[in-house]
């Protein structure tokens, strides 16, 4: 079964005239291991997709399932239900609190009603996986923009989704970092998540199983 599966979604913004649908028909299948790089151009719709994935958006039509639960039709309680137990999200812009510390900024993500309670220790054992326990207690303002993006990711993970989803994490990372936050997201498929990831970056698609460009509203090949 497909960790992710969306068919025939359909997405239109303002009405009338002014109206633009940048989702028309796009369908998505991706099993456990792969990890999906999603193209196209500024405006195309990508960051889009990818908030109707994970609940955060309502598509006009079609139908999404993540691990077999329905995300079309949910109500607000069951989508946030299903955003914390099977989906991480990581985004461009870190979306860190600025008054917790790195490492408390990954343990609040497990602390959330319904969360495992085995979410604590893996917090905390990603930290030290990450390699930031030396920056653990540094507050946000204080960390260069790799560990910020890395602490990102260990709140993605820390409840252990199945899913995650990547929206331009290298966009505001030098080549270094950027290659380091490419080969945790690697990793993260490895260990049997499905990951989805918007980019623009050629070194970000390099390490995708499948490139899909998202164009005239569909993805293709």
């Amino acid at each position: 079964m497909a960790i992710v599966a969306a068919r025939g979604l359909v997405k239109t913004y303002g009405e009338g005239r002014a109206a633009r649908r940048v989702l028309d028909g796009a369908a998505l299948s991706v099993e456990a291991g792969e990890v999906i790089a999603i193209l196209g151009r500024s405006g195309s719709g990508k960051s889009t997709l990818l908030h109707l994935l994970g609940g955060l958006d309502r598509p006009d039509a079609g139908t999404i399932t993540v691990a077999g639960e329905p995300v079309t039709g949910a109500s607000e309680k069951e989508l946030s239900s299903l955003r914390r137990r099977r989906i991480g999200f990581v985004f461009q812009f870190f979306h860190l609190l600025p008054e917790l510390t790195g490492e408390a900024n990954v343990l609040l993500a497990g602390r959330v009603r319904g969360a495992p309670p085995e979410s604590a220790e893996r917090g905390r054992e990603l930290v030290d996986r990450l390699g930031l326990r030396p920056v653990a207690d540094a507050l946000p303002s204080r960390l260069s923009g790799g560990e910020q993006q890395r602490f990102a990711i260990a709140r993605a993970l820390v409840n252990d989704p199945v899913l995650v989803l990547a929206d331009e994490p290298t966009g505001n990372l030098d080549v270094q970092a950027g290659a380091e936050v490419l080969r945790l997201l690697r990793t993260g498929a490895a260990d049997g998540r499905a990951v989805v990831m918007v980019t623009h970056e050629s070194a970000a698609a390099a390490i995708a199983d499948r490139v899909l460009t998202l164009r005239d509203g569909r993805l293709v090949e």
